[in-house]
Formats: structure tokens, sequence, C-alpha cells
């Protein structure tokens, strides 16, 4: 755990992992991926995913929109299958990373796309196909690159294909315990 504080109080955080890399490279599909091997193994997850657009709830028009266009602050649409918490920024400064993170459940570990100037320790997805450099080139935040290639690289380098041994590698980097992976 690791102590982050927020405006209000310090708070105890699961490890957190960035997921990095251009457009294209697979981070969101590695992610996905991920997600269920850590579900079978015991493990809960969350994650945080940065956005260049406007997120929405429902449709304009509809309930929480409409709220939301009326000037509340945060609006919260509750059902039997979920939750979501939708809070309007109206131009201020969007939150930082550690406020985000302190609003989550508890989990056992948490992954975070996007944020990439965030001092978190991040995971590099990358694909020649993408034509792109190697961010850990000179991103010193970069603790390993997972790649469908071999690029030469000054950190670990794991197989983007085998899930499981991205999966492991994770775990075992930020001190998890987890038991055993399996496929």
């Amino acid at each position: 755990m690791s102590k982050v504080s927020t405006s209000h109080a310090a708070v105890d955080l699961p490890p957190v992992l960035g997921v990095c890399g251009w457009s294209g490279s697979g981070k969101t599909s590695l992610i996905e991926r991920l997600l269920p091997v850590f579900a079978e193994a015991g493990l809960r997850v969350n994650v945080v995913k940065h956005s260049h657009h406007a997120p929405t709830l429902e449709p304009a028009g509809k309930d929480t929109a409409r709220f939301r266009a009326a000037g509340a602050h945060e609006v919260m649409l509750a059902s039997p299958w979920g939750v979501a918490i939708m809070s309007e920024a109206r131009g201020a400064q969007q939150a930082p990373l550690n406020a985000l993170l302190a609003r989550l459940a508890p989990a056992d570990l948490i992954l975070v796309e996007g944020f990439k100037h965030e001092a978190i320790p991040r995971l590099e997805v990358w694909r020649a196909a993408t034509g792109k450099p190697l961010l850990a080139a000179t991103d010193s935040g970069i603790i390993a690159v997972a790649s469908d290639s071999h690029p030469e690289c000054d950190v670990p380098l794991v197989d983007l294909d085998d899930t499981i041994a991205v999966a492991s590698f994770i775990l075992q980097t930020l001190g998890i315990d987890h038991g055993a992976i399996s496929a």
C-alpha cells in the first residue's frame, strides 16, 4: 500500500501501475485481457482511464444529462447493474490522479491508462507497426516494455501476446501476492 495525499486526508492505496504507449499500440486491449486473469487469481482490480473527450452518462435529454446541464456538481446514476458518478469540471483544472485514485473502492491493484506524466511506474505497450519510437528510451518512469517484437531497451521486455507472462510480471514486480496465475 502507498499513501497519497488528497485535499481531505492521506489515503492508503494498493499498488498502481500505468499502462502507456502510442495510440493504436494495444493498451486498452492488454488491460482488457489482463482483467479476467487477475480476477481468476482472486484479485480485485480497479482501472482509471484518461480521455481527451467529454464523457457522458446518458444521451442528451435523458435525466443525468439534464441534471448536469442544470448545474449539478456531481450526478450519480445507480442501478442494480452498477453505479456511475459524473463530476462536472466546469472549466476547473482536471483533478490530480491521486485525488481520483482516492475515490475508488478498495482493490488489490489499480491500472491506469493515460496520465503519462504522473510519477507512477508504467508498463509501455509498444508495437513496431505503429512506426513510433520506444518511449522507454527517454522515459525513466517506464519499468518494462510489453511488445510483439524485440525492441532494444534497457528495461525488462515481456511478450505482449503472452497475457499470463505480462500478468505475472506485473504482480511480481509490484509485490502483489497472487498465488498461481493460469490461462
